[in-house]
């Protein structure tokens, strides 16, 4: 319970990867605010299982990460609520994937929007809290895509070598203060977004699931095995415990060797 007293807001933590690190973080003592979508009877069953099991204050805040008018009215519910946070993970992410020339100009937006501005948007509204309180934790869900880029994503892309660059800057900005900011970039994870390129493969190529998931993930990670939320989940929260109070700027690779090659 090394983190009994304090509290973790995780953006899109409904689902996937999110959802994940919300429970390692209860397990280890922390109260929790949960952001995302879904159906509102699956959220709070979310909710009430995450309160009852770890015995720590769990609440829902379903601001759009698209709107800074909604992050901010989250922040000031979460700081209500439980006094400040003292954890933040920036996770909550969306994805398009076509070629530069043909690419929407308002899914770009959108992509820069809720993967790279928000985390700024949240990060500044957390930040005085945490300084004055001489602790915190940032975390940012980039991706193997903040390190390296790949065909018709250039949104996703630019976004998450945008988050490896706040991360840094934070970093810097918050150094003294005993608030630490460091970056999580996984490779391959079976979410939906993962699973929305696995149909379209499949359904391109005429394969089934199986081989559409064993050519996505063979073609990039060595290992040729997805990272699963879990994993992610367990370095999130020891990135927030008292062994990593020195460590803060860096990004972390869960790649399966991808970004070795």
């Amino acid at each position: 319970m090394v983190l009994a007293g304090k509290t973790a807001l995780i953006t899109g933590s409904t689902s996937g990867i999110g959802k994940a690190m919300a429970e390692s973080l209860a397990a280890a003592g922390a109260g929790i605010v949960l952001n995302g979508f879904g159906e509102k009877d699956a959220i709070e069953q979310q909710r009430a299982a995450l309160e009852e099991q770890y015995q720590v204050k769990v609440t829902y805040h379903g601001a759009d990460m698209a709107r800074p008018s909604e992050i901010e009215e989250m922040m000031m519910v979460a700081a209500t609520e439980h006094g400040r946070v003292d954890i933040l993970v920036n996770n909550a992410g969306i994805q398009h994937v076509a070629d530069i020339a043909d690419f929407p100009p308002e899914r770009w937006d959108a992509i820069i929007a809720i993967n790279l501005s928000s985390a700024f948007h949240t990060t500044r509204l957390a930040l005085p809290a945490m300084r004055e309180a001489g602790w915190g934790r940032i975390i940012n869900v980039a991706s193997v895509h903040g390190l390296v880029a790949s065909k018709h994503k250039a949104a996703y892309v630019a976004a998450k070598h945008g988050i490896i660059g706040l991360t840094k800057a934070t970093a810097l900005d918050a150094a003294g203060s005993r608030v630490t900011c460091n970056a999580i970039c996984p490779g391959w994870v079976l979410t939906n977004l993962v699973q929305q390129q696995v149909d379209a493969l499949a359904q391109r190529e005429g394969l089934e699931q199986d081989a559409a998931k064993a050519r996505l993930v063979g073609e990039k990670m060595p290992t040729a095995e997805f990272v699963t939320p879990e994993q992610i989940a367990a370095l999130t929260a020891f990135l927030c415990g008292p062994h990593a109070n020195q460590i803060s700027g860096a990004s972390f690779p869960v790649d399966g060797a991808w970004t070795a090659q």
